[in-house]
């Protein structure tokens, strides 16, 4: 389970949205991305049915890039510029990272069918 470079990407990704626990943002952006993280968690524990885990990390993915849009949005309408912080950029890293995932499992996937494939073509 460790060992596959999904759930690496998506015990980083994960991490990064826990480190934005500690940073002083508005109950939305905390739900969102509470909304992310628990698909993210989801798509860790789902390791038999890789479609699930594959969706659950593109929509992770999507929510976080609608949270960065969102933070961006509310950065440059308010009028006295809040600062900005280094966890700023962690939803766009945790997204790009969840689409790795989704690739990686997407890449996974396809192995599997190819050898089952093969598997049923030996047995006739």
């Amino acid at each position: 389970m460790w060992q596959r470079i999904q759930t690496l990407y998506l015990l980083i990704a994960s991490g990064l949205l826990v480190a934005m626990y500690f940073q002083p943002y508005g109950t939305g952006f905390i739900i969102l991305f509470s909304i992310a993280l628990a698909a993210q968690l989801l798509a860790i524990v789902a390791l038999k049915s890789r479609t699930l885990q594959m969706r659950l990390s593109n929509l992770a993915a999507l929510l976080l890039l609608g949270l960065q849009i969102w933070m961006a949005v509310s950065y440059f309408t308010a009028d006295p510029r809040p600062s900005l912080s280094f966890t700023a950029i962690f939803p766009i890293v945790a997204a790009i990272l969840d689409f790795l995932a989704a690739r990686a499992i997407l890449r996974d996937e396809l192995l599997v069918r190819s050898a089952s494939r093969l598997r049923s073509s030996k047995r006739k």
